[in-house]
């Protein structure tokens, strides 16, 4: 008899892949026909090579010069609906942006704002960061964000976070020396084990007083749900840090 449970899962999925636990919603309302005409043409345009395991079952490392040339490169790690990455991809057209998102609903919504844009160095994984973490190469990254991630607010839930070694390991290994990470929340827990658990991952707070985590960036926009905190009364926080 198989002591497999949706908290003890097998060590392996049937294609080879680990056996990765994922809490959060693929889909939610039905999508726009202009939604789902920008999934159909424009998301495999975009892709920055074979992320998934039923494409790279080898785990082969992405070519991401041939994706980019020499641009540095930037993660977004669960973009929402896309506001923060076209505006980071406007502002600096010398980066080049890999975005993962599970949530198609909110892939699409990207898809139409880089149409509007026309911006053309952002690429798109629609599925979980883990995959990514599987085939970017070691140290290729410059900058990482986390911008307003799933809380789980209920205690017995707190391992379903990003903000945990499962995550900040592998992510650690891909960001080079002296890159920056980024992870904006309006949840005081969430701000707690950050604080706890990113540094354990090889990273220093570049806080200095309590005005650094209060401002949001120079080169912040803010997003819907940002606005959602300050309508409901809670306090963003704008975590910086750095990889030793």
């Amino acid at each position: 008899m198989s002591n497999n449970t949706p908290e003890n899962p097998p060590a392996n999925h049937p294609s080879g892949a680990p056996w990765r636990n994922f809490y959060g919603r693929f889909k939610g309302k039905g999508l726009r026909p202009s939604q789902e005409g920008y999934l159909e043409e424009d998301l495999a345009a975009l892709s920055p090579g074979a992320v998934s395991w039923e494409e790279n079952p080898e785990r082969h490392a992405l070519d991401l010069p041939a994706v980019f040339g020499d641009r540095d490169i930037w993660l977004e790690i669960g973009f929402g609906g896309g506001e923060h990455m076209v505006h980071q991809a406007e502002q600096n057209p010398d980066v080049g942006f890999i975005g993962c998102e599970p949530y198609i609903n909110g892939v699409a919504m990207l898809l139409g704002k880089i149409r509007k844009a026309q911006t053309d160095n952002i690429r798109i994984h629609a599925g979980d960061a883990r995959d990514m973490f599987d085939v970017l190469p070691d140290a290729s990254l410059s900058r990482a964000f986390l911008l307003y991630p799933d809380p789980w607010p209920k205690k017995r839930h707190h391992r379903r976070r990003f903000v945990t070694q499962e995550h900040l390991v592998p992510l650690a290994a891909k960001l080079k020396q002296g890159a920056i990470f980024r992870v904006a929340t309006d949840i005081e827990d969430y701000v707690r084990q950050t604080l706890e658990e990113v540094p354990r991952a090889g990273f220093e707070w570049l806080a200095e007083s309590a005005e650094d985590w209060r401002t949001p960036w120079q080169d912040w926009i803010s997003t819907r749900y940002e606005q959602k905190a300050h309508r409901e009364g809670r306090t963003p926080h704008y975590l910086t840090f750095r990889k030793l």
